[in-house]
């Protein structure tokens, strides 16, 4: 629910905020936000005494704001009781600038597009993280077996090594004779576990045309896990 502050220039405001503080240190809680910037921009000075809870706030805000801002202070005072605009550099101050009664405080008010761009990045990257891990490698071992002995194996592999996918990288070959002077081809081929079927590589690239004719078959002589 919005907590909403009017005149804090005045005694009434003030007595507003001091009912707010009552049990909290800071405006939205037990640590210093950016409310109470908003809130402390508005206070045109320290509260008095009487104003005990507020004048305890505006104390801590006031010290943690000079770490942030090491500068030598030479003293600035309003001369009239309009609500004073917030302290706090231009950029900050142009993003949390609330619409409407300059005097009316909405602390819970939506969020800028640059607020909400900001949210939605640190959001896609913790699930990106969260993703992240390390997968899992196999090395295959591939027997790839043409038509007959007048198949041009040269071609044959260079139609096999055309395979090109993430997560795939094809390793040495060697040709190994069948008989009746037909060879087929042994190849090595090491995968990344989540992202190639090796299954699917074969029915998918190697059995379809223009691959499958040089190609009568695929087997996997070999799979281990890396």
């Amino acid at each position: 629910m919005a907590v909403i502050f009017k005149d804090l220039h005045s005694e009434s405001g003030l007595k507003s905020l001091e009912e707010h503080l009552s049990g909290k240190s800071y405006v939205s809680g037990d640590a210093l936000t950016k409310d109470d910037i908003k809130v402390y921009g508005a206070v045109l000075e320290k509260p008095s005494d009487a104003y005990p809870n507020a004048s305890k706030w505006y104390e801590c805000v006031s010290k943690q704001l000079a770490s942030s801002f090491p500068g030598q202070a030479v003293g600035v005072r309003f001369s009239t009781q309009a609500t004073p605009a917030v302290s706090v550099p231009a950029a900050e101050e142009k993003k949390e600038a609330p619409a409407g009664d300059d005097d009316d405080l909405d602390l819970f008010g939506e969020e800028t597009e640059e607020e909400k761009k900001a949210a939605e990045e640190r959001e896609a990257a913790k699930k990106a993280s969260s993703k992240k891990k390390e997968s899992g490698k196999s090395s295959v071992l591939l027997e790839v077996k043409p038509w007959d002995d007048e198949t041009d194996m040269k071609k044959l592999e260079e139609i096999v090594r055309s395979v090109q996918m993430e997560g795939l990288l094809w390793g040495a070959s060697k040709l190994v004779p069948v008989g009746y002077g037909i060879k087929k081809m042994q190849i090595m081929m090491t995968i990344v576990d989540d992202l190639v079927s090796v299954d699917n590589l074969i029915e998918d690239f190697l059995m379809v045309e223009p691959a499958s004719d040089y190609i009568q078959s695929c087997d996997i002589v070999a799979f281990n896990k890396i």
